[in-house]
């Protein structure tokens, strides 16, 4: 049997993180992804800029008050591609 492909996009361990954070929620914003990830800011930014290229999520900047705000949210496309990873990670642990 051969194992199909995973994607690599979803294989790095922050980004699967951050995607399976972002499933269970409605939104969420970055100090609460940070926070629950342990990831250092700069790391962060750039896993969630690279979800937000492939549209796997959308980021929204605003503020809240005078802070600055961004806010991350999974997109369709973001839940098929999480759903056909974990199918194809079920397969590689039960073949």
């Amino acid at each position: 049997m051969a194992f199909k492909a995973l994607d690599p996009l979803l294989h790095s361990q922050l980004r699967l993180a951050v995607m399976s954070l972002l499933i269970s929620v409605e939104s969420a914003d970055f100090v609460y992804i940070k926070k629950q990830t342990g990831a250092t800011a700069g790391n962060l930014s750039v896993q969630i800029d690279k979800l937000s290229n492939a549209e796997y999520i959308t980021v929204t900047k605003g503020y809240e008050g005078k802070k600055p705000k961004t806010t991350c949210k999974v997109t369709s496309k973001g839940v098929d591609a999480f759903e056909a990873y974990v199918k194809t990670l079920q397969q590689y642990i039960k073949p």
